[in-house]
């Protein structure tokens, strides 16, 4: 596994917030994994993302199967392969190996077509006119959950989660769900609301205080609305031509904030050098590409009219 751009901390050196989130994952989910643990230079954002994802996805009396099949579907909608592999992966260990291979093909049984078609169209909620449609608070949460974290995923790492992108094999995708079947067939418990968990990742994603000026901030929502979840065709050329009227400060952060959101796996190496002349900590980066992930994120929320915002 190859983290881009940042270097989280061992996991044996967690204390505090941190060492709790990967006790919980070490109990409930995959364990420590990479998803969390390239959020660990913000403590608070890393247990926000994990309490949206645990309430949504894992908790509460929705068919598991059914979120699985939405973050598959999210996740591909937004283009992230890190995360349709894993939660191919998941649908494996719940036993649904069908489900899984035709979830894998970006196909789906007559059955959860619906299902499938709106988590997708969630891409482009203004185009396509989403709204939660009466969905359960652990289905939309689902779609809001992954929509973040497919953008930090694709922004922080590397797609592979094995050599050679072995995990895409379907060999290695069944063995590994009944690696994980026992855990995931486990009945959680819920710790707050869905809307809580979302209200708190909101509120803590949201802050870019010391990352971007008000002016920024209003011209990137701007964007993000006018573009409803497009896949620009040239990432680069495209983020620097919409900002190329912000104040020359504010300019890098801009452009990395709406590659989050629109083409998260396009982020570069340059994009992130210019970013470290002013903010070099590993917190200032993830800060702000949670930033343009929730800035995305809330599109959606704010399109369907949700009850969980």
């Amino acid at each position: 596994m190859t983290y881009r751009f940042v270097t989280p901390a061992p996991v044996r050196q967690a204390s505090g917030l941190t060492a709790e989130v990967y006790r919980q994952l070490r109990e409930e989910f995959l364990g420590p994994v990479p998803t969390f643990q390239v959020l660990s230079a913000v403590p608070e954002l890393m247990a926000a993302t994990w309490s949206l994802m645990r309430e949504a996805l894992l908790a509460g009396d929705t068919s598991r199967a059914d979120r699985e099949l939405v973050a598959t579907a999210v996740s591909q909608a937004n283009r992230c392969r890190f995360c349709v592999d894993a939660h191919v992966m998941l649908l494996h260990a719940l036993g649904e190996h069908d489900l899984a291979e035709a979830a894998a093909r970006d196909e789906a049984p007559a059955a959860k077509h619906d299902l499938v078609a709106w988590a997708q169209a969630s891409r482009n909620p203004l185009t396509a006119g989403w709204t939660d449609d009466g969905h359960s608070a652990e289905l939309t949460g689902t779609v809001f959950a992954f929509h973040f974290i497919n953008r930090m995923v694709s922004a922080l790492l590397d797609p592979d989660l094995l050599p050679g992108g072995l995990q895409r094999s379907s060999v290695v995708r069944t063995v590994g769900g009944r690696l994980y079947a026992k855990v995931a067939r486990e009945a959680k418990v819920p710790q707050t609301t869905v809307e809580r968990a979302y209200a708190d990742l909101r509120r803590v994603a949201s802050n870019a205080d010391g990352l971007l000026s008000a002016t920024a901030q209003h011209h990137i929502a701007a964007v993000v609305s006018a573009e409803d979840g497009i896949h620009p065709a040239r990432p680069a050329d495209w983020a620097v031509d919409l900002v190329r009227d912000l104040p020359a400060l504010d300019r890098v952060g801009a452009r990395i904030a709406l590659l989050a959101a629109f083409a998260p796996s396009a982020l570069s190496q340059g994009d992130v050098a210019l970013w470290r002349l002013s903010h070099p900590a590993d917190a200032d980066l993830v800060r702000l590409v949670a930033y343009g992930a929730i800035t995305a994120t809330e599109h959606v929320a704010n399109t369907a009219h949700a009850a969980l915002i």
